[in-house]
């Protein structure tokens, strides 16, 4: 009798754990301002054009950037940004939304968005409207240091700042894992202070490593990417949204004598393991060639023991989209994700409006937040089945 009521409490608590992660944010902040720090905004429109290219929609998006190169005065081309000398495509083109521009780039307004303590005059479309069951990829590039990252060479967010506002976050429920990369100078001692479940992290440089630019655009006159972006856009070029391609696999392309340091990843924090325990793609991270000294992989030892499905690089950079496995759904990839995080966020307040942004409206229930509503009341029936036929039936 109490193994069979024991297992139908696990028949309703199994939403939980099916339904934890149903809509993905990006937070894309580039820290620096300046036409010498081109390179700095072409790295974070980069990963804007990728986590848009996967399906997260600009209304999931928030953009921070100085937004003073594509039309500065010293730009040959003039209203673009480009991050190759072949100049093949405009990161910044007629469709894109930023969200936090010029001086509004600060540490306080950084800080205010994680913890969502916002002045009420903030509008929606400036606000992380995340829940508990969101998954938050955050990008940092700019110039730093050891646990520290400059904004617009004015002012300083600390690694403990960080690491506080993103415990903050978890005791409001705020996100379900947190995906963080850093891209500057001594970059992994960003993430060295680090304390709140769920996190994933990973940097371009160990401490008292610099980070290094990619190439120089002779036209356009200085360096117009970093190596370590560079090279993780490359690999995110094979990605599309119904890849399994892991984390792991993505740590595992770092490869040191292109991007000129060593990259580190934090995972001990992180519950899931970054890949199939059976032929790991990170077995040998950080120990083969061209490793000065061996990767900085904060949580190998754990990676074993864990339990649960393969952390996807899709978890965190593509449009999350609920799907019956039982019908023909055809080509999913058509599908824009659909949820409550979407609703609640509303319309963006760029006048800028392309597909990715449409929001429906009436406020339907989308499938993901009714399938667990679903499940627990089967769970509940059956118990209440139970409890008639032991006790009346008898």
């Amino acid at each position: 009798m109490k193994f069979l009521l024991n297992w139908l409490w696990l028949l309703a608590g199994i939403h939980y754990a099916a339904g934890e992660h149903t809509n993905n944010w990006a937070v894309l902040v580039c820290s620096s301002r300046y036409w010498f720090n081109y390179r700095h905004m072409a790295n974070a429109l980069g990963m804007y054009r990728t986590v848009k290219r996967l399906g997260i929609p600009d209304s999931q998006i928030i953009l921070m950037l100085a937004d003073d190169a594509a039309c500065n005065s010293r730009n040959k081309f003039a209203g673009s940004v480009y991050a190759n000398t072949g100049r093949e495509l405009d990161l910044y083109g007629d469709n894109i939304e930023v969200d936090y521009r010029g001086y509004e780039v600060t540490v306080e307004n950084f800080l205010r968005l994680l913890t969502g303590r916002h002045d009420e005059s903030i509008p929606r479309s400036k606000r992380l409207l995340t829940d508990k069951n969101s998954n938050i990829f955050i990008y940092l590039t700019g110039h730093g240091g050891n646990e520290f990252l400059k904004f617009q060479d004015n002012e300083e967010v600390s690694a403990h700042d960080i690491s506080d506002a993103l415990h903050q976050m978890h005791q409001a429920g705020r996100y379900n894992e947190i995906f963080f990369m850093v891209d500057t100078c001594q970059a992994n001692s960003m993430y060295s202070t680090l304390y709140s479940p769920g996190i994933l992290a990973t940097g371009s440089s160990v401490v008292g490593e610099n980070s290094y630019s990619h190439e120089n655009d002779y036209d356009v006159g200085v360096a117009v990417i970093d190596s370590y972006t560079h090279y993780v856009l490359e690999y995110m070029e094979r990605v599309n949204k119904t890849s399994r391609l892991t984390m792991a696999d993505l740590f595992a392309s770092y490869d040191v004598p292109k991007i000129g340091s060593h990259p580190g990843v934090r995972s001990d924090l992180f519950q899931r393991p970054l890949g199939p325990q059976q032929q790991h793609p990170m077995a040998e991270y950080g120990r083969g060639p061209g490793w000065k000294v061996e990767g900085e992989w904060q949580g190998r030892e754990g990676e074993q023991g864990k339990m649960g499905k393969e952390a996807l690089i899709t978890d965190f950079f593509g449009g999350v989209v609920s799907v019956n496995a039982d019908e023909d759904a055809g080509d999913v990839s058509q599908f824009e994700p659909c949820d409550d995080a979407v609703l609640h966020k509303s319309l963006k307040s760029s006048p800028v409006v392309s597909s990715s942004s449409f929001l429906p409206t009436s406020r339907l229930p989308s499938s993901g937040s009714l399938y667990p509503i679903l499940r627990a009341s089967a769970a509940f029936l059956l118990l209440g089945g139970l409890f008639v036929f032991v006790f009346i039936g008898v």
